[in-house]
């Protein structure tokens, strides 16, 4: 018998994606699945790809006791996670959250990007979930968990996802000048928008379309400092592209005084850097990755090379909905329940 696991909002891209992956691991036990506006139906006839393999129906939110569940992920709306996560850790219920509620380590800048906070202390005690990036955050949560503790992840967005496993090897390696512009130029396909259509993502208007949008007011902006240590450095600019998944973020990073890599050099040193990450590919010098190596999955792909106009390019490739929601929320839990952080998550992406 494995965990017993439940999904919030699991009606939804991120959360249906969240019942994809549970329904086949092998540890984790997918024993509820709710959303209010499709309760009592099956998910197989919601979704049919579910047929002949699961049988479970959605639930209500307010009518599933979640009191004897090991693990509860949260694939709710912004600033609708810190009204639920309360409670699911006082009835020690280990909580991963996929929304930005447990993101931002400073309350005041939730504030200013988002809204008050209202569980201000779950925020100071979360775990920022980018195995890759906050390992010693994660081993901690998981020391607190296996001594009885019920613990709460905030995984990283999609956005900062991409754009900090591409650009972190060179800042922590001090190759980028600390008092630069970074810029970063990312684009999504449209299910990181959500299940709802609006103007944006409307089939119509999506298709055959390539837009960039919150342009200098994206609320992945803060996140994505926080990660990479660049306050009030970063130039982050998101499109929307015509895919039903994946996200490509390309970084060109100045280099600081004196730095002259080389291409192959960087390679090496991010290689060494994601050896211990098994979801993570280094591609060789010249090869950039590709989103569609990466739809369907929790793996990411990262290039970098060095611009002959002093900068470092550096590009990182994932699912939105695999590494930068439902797949990172399940690794995050794989490692906080001590179970291999791959486990459940093996797949590669269809090769054509």
């Amino acid at each position: 018998m494995g965990y017993r696991a439940g999904v919030v909002g699991a009606a939804g891209f991120a959360g249906i994606e969240l019942v994809r992956l549970l329904s086949r691991h092998p540890e984790f036990d997918l024993a509820a699945a709710t959303s209010d506006a499709l309760a009592g139906t099956p998910i197989a006839k919601a979704y049919p790809a579910f047929t002949g393999v699961t049988d479970l129906a959605f639930s209500t939110h307010e009518d599933t006791d979640f009191s004897a569940f090991d693990v509860v992920f949260l694939a709710v709306p912004h600033k609708a996670a810190m009204g639920m996560a309360p409670d699911l850790i006082a009835a020690g219920v280990t909580v991963v959250d996929l929304s930005a509620d447990f993101r931002l380590k400073d309350p005041a800048i939730y504030e200013k990007w988002y809204a008050p906070h209202t569980a201000t202390d779950l925020l100071a005690q979360a775990a920022f979930g980018l195995p890759e990036l906050t390992g010693d955050e994660l081993a901690a949560a998981a020391e607190r968990r296996a001594a009885g503790e019920a613990v709460l992840v905030g995984c990283a967005g999609c956005y900062p996802t991409a754009t900090s496993l591409a650009a972190a090897p060179a800042i922590r390696a001090g190759l980028v000048d600390a008092a630069a512009p970074v810029v970063a130029d990312a684009v999504s396909g449209v299910t990181g928008a959500g299940k709802k259509a609006t103007e944006r993502t409307h089939y119509c208007f999506a298709n055959e379309n390539l837009e960039a949008y919150g342009v200098g007011t994206h609320r992945h902006t803060p996140e994505i400092e926080q990660i990479l240590g660049l306050e009030g450095r970063l130039v982050f600019t998101p499109h929307l592209a015509p895919l039903n998944r994946g996200l490509l973020s390309t970084v060109t990073l100045p280099l600081a005084p004196g730095a002259a890599p080389t291409t192959e050099g960087l390679v090496e040193l991010y290689r060494d850097f994601y050896a211990a990450s098994p979801l993570v590919s280094v591609m060789d010098a010249g090869v950039q990755p590709r989103t569609a190596s990466v739809a369907g999955t929790c793996r990411a792909q990262v290039g970098v090379a060095v611009h002959p106009a002093g900068m470092i390019v550096a590009t990182g490739a994932i699912d939105n909905l695999g590494k930068g929601a439902a797949g990172q929320g399940v690794q995050c839990a794989n490692i906080v329940f001590g179970l291999p952080e791959t486990c459940g998550l093996e797949e590669i992406a269809n090769p054509v």
